[in-house]
């Protein structure tokens, strides 16, 4: 079967609520993760929005997140590195961590996109969206997306 990641604060295709965007608290939703390939060594996480005026708009890169996790809890903190080795890069806001939907005008598309990989990405903390595709190149076992939307 397919890896999967879905959310239960939204269905795939649907609207995201307002308390995962700037529009409420803009805490991170929770996630859970289905069908991890058992040679997985770390999953990442990268969450863009393609529909930005001024092209595809990154709103989370988290990463080294241990292979076994099956989901992530609602408001992930955001700091460049968690307890669980969990790490965090940086977001076209120019912050560490999540932040969430905040389109100008116009119904926005989200992309939640998961990814297994055969190792743990050698980046510190605070990296970019570019320096982890760098890193999962020709590392990825498995992928998967949940698109949400989001209007202002």
């Amino acid at each position: 079967m397919a890896m999967t990641i879905v959310s239960p604060a939204f269905k795939a295709g649907e609207m995201i609520p307002a308390e995962f965007s700037c529009d409420g608290p803009n805490v991170s939703p929770p996630l859970v993760f289905g069908n991890v390939p058992a040679e997985a060594k770390s999953l990442a996480i990268i969450v863009d929005d393609p529909d930005a005026p001024a092209g595809t708009w990154v709103h989370w890169v988290a990463y080294n997140i241990p292979a076994g996790t099956k989901e992530l809890a609602r408001n992930i903190p955001p700091q460049k590195e968690l307890p669980n080795g969990m790490r965090q890069g940086i977001n076209d806001f120019r912050k560490i961590g999540y932040g969430g939907p905040c389109p100008p005008g116009g119904t926005h598309r989200y992309f939640f996109k998961l990814y297994a990989l055969d190792v743990l990405p050698n980046l510190p903390a605070g990296a970019t969206k570019a320096q982890l595709l760098d890193a999962m190149k020709g590392r990825i076992l498995a992928q998967a997306e949940l698109v949400g939307k989001y209007r202002r």
